[in-house]
């Protein structure tokens, strides 16, 4: 596997730390995934049920109360396996190819532009019918991501491979 070296300074620095960033957030669909496969629905629909009932979600005449009953009233046990494998699969795509960053291998680079690319095409669809402001939050992240890892990758490709000086030794350590 080809690595590519790295560089470092104020943005390499950030290049690494939005890359801890999405680690986290992969981690936590992953958890989310998993917890939701696990937890049966009836258990969702009882804590939701408590919530609404105990007034912690600010009484029946908010919009939060409405939305709440709203989106359980359409959370089906197909819709909650749906989601359970939607949020595992996305954080174990986004952690790979973030590990894969990590170490610095070569076509990582751009299969993490293309893959976080088509994140913020499905966020920003998802967006269109939810307006949930975490969705912009996460895709402007993807777009960050997106543009430092542009960089790091496009400041590598014209280095020549690692190797002996000039007038060293050919590959394969003979003379």
């Amino acid at each position: 596997m080809k690595h590519i070296k790295g560089e470092h300074g104020p943005l390499h620095w950030l290049f690494e730390s939005t890359l801890v960033l999405k680690s986290v957030f992969a981690l936590l669909e992953i958890a989310a995934g998993l917890g939701l496969w696990l937890v049966p629905h009836a258990r969702i629909e009882d804590l939701t049920g408590w919530l609404v009932q105990s007034h912690l979600i600010e009484g029946h005449g908010s919009p939060v109360y409405a939305r709440v009953a709203q989106v359980m009233g359409a959370f089906s046990l197909a819709s909650q396996h749906f989601y359970a494998l939607y949020l595992a699969a996305h954080g174990v795509v986004k952690l790979a190819i973030v590990l894969l960053l990590m170490r610095r291998v070569a076509f990582a680079y751009p299969l993490g532009i293309v893959v976080f690319s088509g994140f913020i095409v499905t966020q920003l669809h998802r967006w269109s019918h939810t307006h949930s402001p975490v969705l912009l939050a996460l895709s402007a992240l993807d777009l960050v991501v997106i543009g430092l890892t542009w960089r790091e990758w496009r400041g590598q490709r014209g280095r020549p491979p690692p190797g002996p000086p000039p007038g060293g030794p050919p590959r394969g350590g003979r003379a």
